[in-house]
């Protein structure tokens, strides 16, 4: 066996195992028939990778191995699960309450942490030096300690994230940053996002090399994201009834929301959405494919729009801080967009007219990329750099280069030249490259320019 196939082996193990009505005996099982039926193609002159394949296809869908499991295995209390749609197994039941104690206690640390700053004199209220660059080392620890446990993470791994979070403690609490600071506002960015990578760290802790499990993570980052909105929603629901009925009784309850309720709730539904997305995996994981059709061709109309008033209208971009702020977050929309529009497509999929729309939404993005990169390199030139400029200008240089192989990539795809893998391969062989200019911008840029 090849490695490529050894690995292909090893990310349709891994997502065998995740399926929670077959017991590992019965994974072992399937992949020896899998291996058996593998070996007989390749013996009749397929290829490694066209055998594997073609052997995928003939056991047919999981979906149907478990009935079929559970029809062999009559004696097994999942048969009722699989065939009957009843509650899943005592050990499945086991496993939900663990996670689910196991959230609540990682959730309470992450309510907790938010307030313990208060018994060293630093007051959330007034003190947004010090909360600003520090919010995600109070929430961020306990939902990757949350993942790490879930997936059972080795001591190493363990380790590296203890060291990953105290790095960044260091790095939002070492520098004298004023409150009128670019570099805490660009700390405060970039440690969130730095941060958000080690908890990927816990999330792929049980196949660190696997870029299926990169692309996983891709998807959970959405799907964590559409689930912490909804319980904002519902947060700020809450807080409103909170003031009507306590004033209605003539007590005020400001304080209270402002000092605890806020703050503490912020924090645990870091933790709250992670379980969500975890425990209703097979139900939150169509939401991918239909934000992305939802939002791909919206995006790529406005971007196109941009560019035609851009080419009319024939004045520059006016690239002041907001503005910077603006033209990053859009293009770092884009790009998260096409990561999840990734992570939910099927990777054996022909190329289709959704492919070609987003190579025009990359190509669009990769153009205003372009027109950014020109106006920052000329101010630059001219009136020198200022930390918000050369983080502009190093995160512009990143996305271009991701965007232009992303471009080329979804090009050689919709001709038919190139797999879907090698994009996804691209993609999450990045990811690394993203987490370790976030980290260069919180520990370097403050004393690069002085604190400024």
């Amino acid at each position: 066996m090849t490695e490529d196939l050894e690995a292909q082996f090893a990310e349709w193990r891994h997502y065998v195992r995740s399926r929670p009505e077959l017991r590992q005996s019965d994974a072992e099982e399937l992949e020896d028939h899998l291996r058996g039926s593998v070996d007989e193609l390749v013996a009749a002159g397929l290829h490694t990778d066209e055998a594997f394949l073609v052997a995928v296809k003939r056991m047919g869908s999981l979906d149907d191995l478990s009935r079929e499991f559970a029809r062999e295995h009559s004696e097994r209390l999942w048969k009722q699960l699989v065939l009957a749609g009843e509650p899943g197994s005592p050990a499945t039941a086991s496993q939900s309450r663990r996670d689910l104690l196991v959230m609540i206690l990682c959730a309470l640390g992450a309510a907790v942490s938010i307030k313990v700053p208060e018994l060293f004199g630093q007051r959330f209220e007034s003190d947004g030096a010090f909360y600003a660059p520090n919010i995600a080392l109070f929430a961020l620890p306990w939902l990757a300690g949350f993942l790490a446990w879930r997936r059972r993470a080795s001591t190493t791994v363990i380790g590296a994230l203890v060291a990953l979070f105290a790095v960044g403690a260091v790095g939002a609490n070492v520098y004298p940053l004023g409150d009128e600071s670019q570099s805490l506002v660009l700390t405060t960015i970039h440690l969130v996002i730095a941060l958000w990578f080690v908890v990927g760290v816990a999330y792929v802790s049980d196949d660190l090399r696997s870029s299926r499990r990169r692309m996983d993570f891709v998807r959970f980052t959405g799907e964590w994201f559409v689930y912490y909105v909804l319980i904002a929603l519902g947060g700020g629901v809450l807080t409103g009834l909170t003031f009507g009925t306590f004033e209605a009784i003539g007590i005020s309850p400001q304080n209270f929301v402002a000092q605890w309720l806020l703050p503490c709730g912020a924090m645990a539904a870091v933790v709250v959405a992670g379980w969500l997305v975890e425990a209703k995996q097979s139900v939150v994981e169509n939401i991918a494919p239909v934000l992305t059709r939802l939002f791909t061709p919206l995006f790529t109309v406005a971007l196109l729009a941009f560019l035609i008033a851009f080419g009319f209208s024939g004045s520059g971009i006016d690239v002041e801080r907001e503005a910077l702020i603006l033209f990053d977050v859009l293009l770092a929309v884009v790009l998260a967009l096409l990561l999840y529009s990734i992570s939910a497509r099927d990777p054996l999929a022909p190329a289709g007219l959704f492919d070609k729309l987003q190579l025009a939404l990359v190509i669009s993005a990769l153009a205003i990329d372009v027109l950014v990169l020109l106006e920052i390199t000329g101010r630059i030139t001219e009136f020198g750099t200022t930390p918000n400029k050369a983080a502009a200008l190093g995160e512009n240089v990143l996305l271009l280069a991701n965007l232009a192989w992303s471009a080329w990539l979804l090009l050689s795809l919709a001709r038919g030249r190139t797999p879907f893998a090698a994009l996804e391969r691209w993609q999450t062989a990045y990811l690394p490259v993203v987490a370790g200019w976030a980290w260069t911008v919180v520990l370097v840029f403050p004393p690069l320019f002085g604190y400024l």
